[in-house]
């Protein structure tokens, strides 16, 4: 090979390491960052990792990753080592039958896997949690584990196991001691092929799991509000674990080079493994708080919110005050949310947004919430947010945040007054093209479509919807938009773009991040917003629901929540204590809603139109995509 070939090989496999490797640098390094920031590095700080090993439900998916791969890995391997052997010695006929088979789950869509799983237990009624998860992931990694030991196993002399037999060896001497150590670098290699796929797993994990079991994948993905940096926290822990681990699996063949046959083989080796497993799985599982004196003790109350939408001490503070037991599932959508509970998964409180309350009302999915509940919590809720048009005498929700959307802008770059004279048609100005952000929802970017042009953002109009439809396309076309979701927060608070369109609550965080930036709600008018918590028909325990639907628009809760989370708290008092005279958003006018605008309205669901909506803005997103890849075309040309 010429001295050439060999730089270039050099130079490529560079590139290769710092192309995989550089996102887990960058990772690192910012699991270290002293801020919130994802992207700018302000000082080095170990607070993310206190955060980490102080989030119950961060550590408990790690715990239930590892229990899960661990398992999923023994037995799968343990199963698909029998069937490869038995296989083996069966007639052709059935072994090519059963490789089909085999090779069917590998090659179906993960997505196809999942939903056929969840229909089975549902079918037979199983009750999805911890053992449907690992029932799941040991069907999904056995096939792997066949396919890793059918080579070896053909690469073997068919006599050897009878040769064996002859010398005097029993069947299980011949199995264990002749057959399996020659086929070992194949059930290795399948058992690390099994704990990666089980550990990584998220499409088949998300729809076969509940009662609050989930795994890092279901964890992150949940992050929907606002990502929690101590995710790199943890993810550098996995890293370094990861690691660890593969040190020991590629230096331990080399001493055990050096020890003697004696040595090697020790039962109290698999005692241990055996014993290590049993305690993670007890320590995760087996250590439940005994039965107090408190009046819901022993109980379970099963929550169904968004991703990082929860106070730091709401689940611990209410365990503690009842006596029961919190088990919150997450979701990032509000059609997902209705989704699962449609399919007949059962969750005593949920908590979707405005439109999505109306239609499950519409389709008695909920029931009214006790009199008492609702007396109480109408007692602490700012005016503004009570009455609003998806339940107008609050019978069945009660809000848990709410907000506006509008502009997050930055003001070195952006004047008032162009805000004030444009309003939504901003994200027309020429001046900011290739500078802005839209947030890739279809709700409020045709309510922003229809409040530029003066319709109602709750139209069913086609001729109006055709309009905020060529409005949007219009923006994508010429003044070449992001089309982001929850990365607006991080970016804007750096600045990297003039404005973007953004949640009150997100943009309440970016102004306490860089005070450059400032919030805007068009004169045209805009959505007011509200996530309320709702008590589904289904919901086995209604009566401590509506215990946490007191609790959770109480003082202490709603002030521990929205001074985590940082949306508006429906609380009266503690919306007036953040955001007044030294508060934590004292000056950050997106913190409290505009109230009592004529304007402003609040989502209706109807079906045809968000039909109608859907399908245009699948159409506005293409026309981006496309507008992008002509922009680039012509610019190589230049």
């Amino acid at each position: 090979m010429s001295k050439d070939k060999r730089v270039l090989g050099k130079v490529g496999m560079a590139l290769l390491l710092v192309f995989f490797y550089a996102p887990i640098l960058f990772m690192i390094i910012f699991s270290f960052n002293s801020s919130k920031s994802l992207t700018h590095f302000t000082g080095f700080s170990l607070c993310w990792y206190e955060a980490m090993l102080k989030n119950h439900g961060m550590m408990e998916s790690l715990y239930v990753t590892i229990i899960i791969a661990l398992l999923a890995t023994i037995i799968s391997t343990i199963i698909g080592t029998i069937t490869a052997i038995g296989l083996s010695k069966s007639k052709k006929v059935l072994r090519a039958f059963v490789s089909q088979v085999n090779d069917f789950p590998i090659m179906n869509p993960e997505i196809v896997t999942a939903i056929g799983l969840m229909l089975l237990f549902i079918t037979f009624q199983i009750e999805k949690g911890f053992v449907t998860l690992l029932l799941a992931h040991i069907a999904f990694c056995i096939p792997y584990v066949i396919l890793s030991i059918m080579p070896k196993i053909k690469s073997l002399d068919p006599n050897l196991a009878d040769a064996a037999m002859d010398l005097g060896a029993t069947p299980w001497q011949a199995l264990v001691k002749v057959i399996v150590p020659q086929i070992m670098p194949g059930i290795v290699s399948g058992a690390l092929i099994a704990f990666t796929m089980s550990f990584d797993d998220f499409v088949i994990s998300y729809f076969v799991t509940g009662q609050g079991v989930k795994n890092l994948s279901i964890m992150v993905y949940t992050m929907s509000k606002r990502i929690n940096p101590s995710v790199n926290a943890i993810s550098t822990l996995v890293v370094l674990l990861i690691t660890i681990t593969l040190t020991i699996v590629n230096v331990l063949p080399m001493i055990r080079k050096k020890t003697s046959p004696s040595k090697q083989n020790k039962p109290w080796k698999w005692a241990v493994a055996g014993v290590v497993v049993v305690g993670l799985v007890a320590s995760l599982f087996g250590l439940n708080k005994s039965a107090g004196s408190q009046p819901y003790a022993g109980q379970t109350l099963h929550v169904y919110n968004w991703g990082e939408y929860t106070g730091e001490n709401i689940i611990s503070g209410f365990e503690e005050l009842t006596g029961a037991k919190v088990i919150m599932d997450n979701f990032d959508s509000n059609e997902q949310m209705y989704i699962k509970v449609a399919n007949g998964d059962a969750y005593d409180v949920l908590v979707p947004s405005d439109y999505m309350i109306q239609r499950m009302m519409q389709e008695k999915m909920l029931q009214k919430l006790e009199p008492e509940t609702r007396k109480e919590c109408l007692g602490e809720l700012a005016d503004a947010i009570k009455g609003l048009p998806y339940d107008p005498k609050n019978e069945y929700s009660i809000p848990y945040f709410w907000g506006t959307v509008g502009i997050v802008y930055d003001k070195t770059k952006v004047s008032e007054e162009d805000l004030e004279k444009d309003g939504w048609d901003i994200f027309l100005d020429q001046k900011f093209k290739g500078d802005i952000y839209l947030y890739d929802s279809e709700r409020d970017s045709f309510m922003m479509a229809l409040k530029a042009l003066g319709y109602s953002m709750n139209t069913t109009s086609q001729d109006e919807l055709n309009d905020a439809y060529n409005w949007l396309i219009q923006c994508v076309q010429t003044m070449d938009p992001e089309i982001v979701t929850d990365e607006i927060i991080d970016n804007m608070a750096q600045a990297r773009k003039a404005l973007g369109l953004i949640y009150s609550g997100d943009a309440a965080y970016v102004m306490s991040e860089n005070e450059n930036m400032g919030f805007y709600m068009p004169k045209s008018g805009t959505n007011l917003w509200s996530d309320a918590m709702v008590i589904p028909k289904n919901a086995k325990n209604p009566k401590l629901a509506n215990e946490f639907i007191r609790y959770i628009t109480s003082y202490d809760a709603a002030m521990d929540n929205s001074s985590y989370v940082g949306y508006t708290s429906p609380n009266k008092e503690v919306m007036e204590e953040l955001g007044g005279k030294g508060g934590d958003y004292d000056g950050i006018n997106a913190y409290t809603p505009r109230a009592g605008y004529d304007k402003d309205e609040v989502f209706q669901y109807d079906e045809i139109t968000r039909k109608i909506i859907a399908d245009l803005w699948s159409r506005v997103k293409v026309a981006a995509s496309n507008a992008q890849i002509g922009r680039a075309s012509c610019r190589e040309r230049v």
